[in-house]
């Protein structure tokens, strides 16, 4: 991992100033002084005598969010640690990610958003605590929310299991409306997904494995959307799979609910045929689904039923995946894959313009959260991501800066190179090497 540094005088030169709030395209340097833009403008070289970047070639913008990431600490720092994850943060283009709940001890006390925000303030990226909805996230009984706002919290999820007692999920949507936070929830019928393995359909009956139908999902969000219209709540649905959970959240849209969602990368570049050679860094949950599933998740991506681009990064160790399938636990890495994955197969494709992924990464996460929007004006913190849009690079397993290798990307070829970001008043470049 290079090294981060201090942003006292730092010059980037060379190139394009994105802003996402406008979409608006300057060619100007960026001067930042004591972590903070002391001056936009051209030909700012002359006399400096800081730190250079040259940007030439790159996009200057908004640092990238990633709201939906496993960082496993507390309770399995052989998998990642917040130090880890925040340094494959770096390396896929955030300055902020959001930590899911379900460490060991879970997220449902004060002391544990303290833990979190107190190591996070350590780390260039910002960590951003999700709190659990419920105690020990056993779904019976709801967490203190006003404290655990209070102490750091941003959101809360019991994400991994679904709160299934509807009483409880109704308290907690009006519990989290009063403090205007929105409640992320991992939906999915326990009872009809369990013992499923992947997406239920032809190619589970293929392969003999027990499948989790696609219902498991769409019940859940059905069921979450009718209660966020009824309590006035704001819900969240997390990694969003099926062509009919997507049109549920479109209808209530229409309707005026308070209801947004995420989509994954791999969701959308990858179905359940991929699945044919039983590769164990395959099976994530939600399971990948069909063909007509993952073009529905590009349409809802183009007109903005979803709201923002989510990794659901998930580290586990290769004693865990080097089983069979059906012993694996699911999950797959994505922090370092995620921006590549959605430009190669996005971008260069030609299903979306460049400037309306990054908008799912910069604005989509922190409209979700009530979160302000990074600014590219003199004055202001520089919290920025430095991106080579169309330059090629290569995944290496080797080369990750996780400390897990659970991810099938190995060897795939990938767009957009992130040559650095800049945030709290530190600066981070990529070496030759990438991932």
């Amino acid at each position: 991992m290079n090294e981060i540094k201090k942003a006292k005088a730092l010059l980037l030169s060379g190139g394009t100033i994105y802003d996402a709030s406008d979409g608006s395209h300057k060619r100007l340097d960026i001067l930042i002084a004591d972590g903070k833009i002391k001056q936009l403008g051209t030909d700012l070289a002359d006399g400096f005598s800081g730190e250079k970047i040259d940007a030439s070639g790159h996009l200057l913008m908004q640092g990238l969010m990633d709201m939906h990431v496993h960082l496993r600490e507390p309770g399995r720092e052989d998998e990642e640690t917040i130090e880890s994850g925040c340094a494959a943060a770096m390396a896929g283009g955030m300055t902020a990610v959001c930590a899911m709940p379900n460490t060991t001890p879970p997220c449902d006390s004060q002391e544990v958003v303290r833990f979190l925000k107190k190591r996070g303030e350590e780390q260039l990226v910002e960590v951003l605590p999700i709190a659990c909805v419920s105690k020990k996230r056993a779904g019976a009984e709801i967490t203190e929310m006003a404290e655990l706002v209070k102490a750091g919290a941003v959101a809360f999820s019991d994400d991994g299991n679904p709160v299934a007692n509807t009483a409880v999920m109704r308290a907690a949507l009006e519990y989290s409306s009063m403090f205007e936070v929105p409640l992320i929830e991992h939906c999915e019928d326990p009872h009809l997904a369990a013992g499923g393995h992947m997406h239920e359909g032809w190619m589970s009956t293929r392969l003999g494995l027990p499948g989790q139908p696609d219902i498991a999902e769409s019940i859940m969000v059905a069921r979450n959307i009718a209660l966020a219209e009824y309590t006035g709540g704001h819900i969240h649905i997390a990694h969003i799979s099926t062509a009919k959970s997507l049109e549920l959240v479109r209808r209530g849209k229409e309707n005026g609910v308070k209801v947004t969602c995420e989509v994954t990368p791999h969701h959308l570049a990858l179905s359940d045929e991929a699945l044919i050679d039983y590769d164990t860094n395959l099976k994530m949950n939600p399971p990948l689904r069909s063909r007509l599933d993952v073009e529905a998740l590009k349409i809802g991506l183009r007109d903005g039923t979803i709201d923002a681009i989510a990794s659901d990064h998930a580290p586990h160790s290769i004693e865990e995946k080097d089983v069979e399938f059906a012993a694996a636990p699911f999950g797959i890495l994505g922090l370092e894959t995620m921006l590549g994955i959605i430009l190669k197969h996005l971008v260069q494709t030609g299903e979306m313009r460049l400037e309306e992924v990054l908008k799912k990464m910069i604005i989509g996460p922190r409209q979700i959260l009530g979160l302000p929007l990074p600014r590219i004006k003199e004055g202001e913190v520089a919290n920025l991501t430095i991106l080579q849009p169309d330059a090629a690079w290569t995944v290496r397993k080797a080369n990750l800066h996780s400390l897990s290798r659970n991810m099938p990307y190995d060897g795939w070829e990938l767009n957009g190179r992130v040559l650095g970001v800049v945030n709290r008043g530190y600066f981070w470049v990529a070496g030759e090497a990438r991932p």
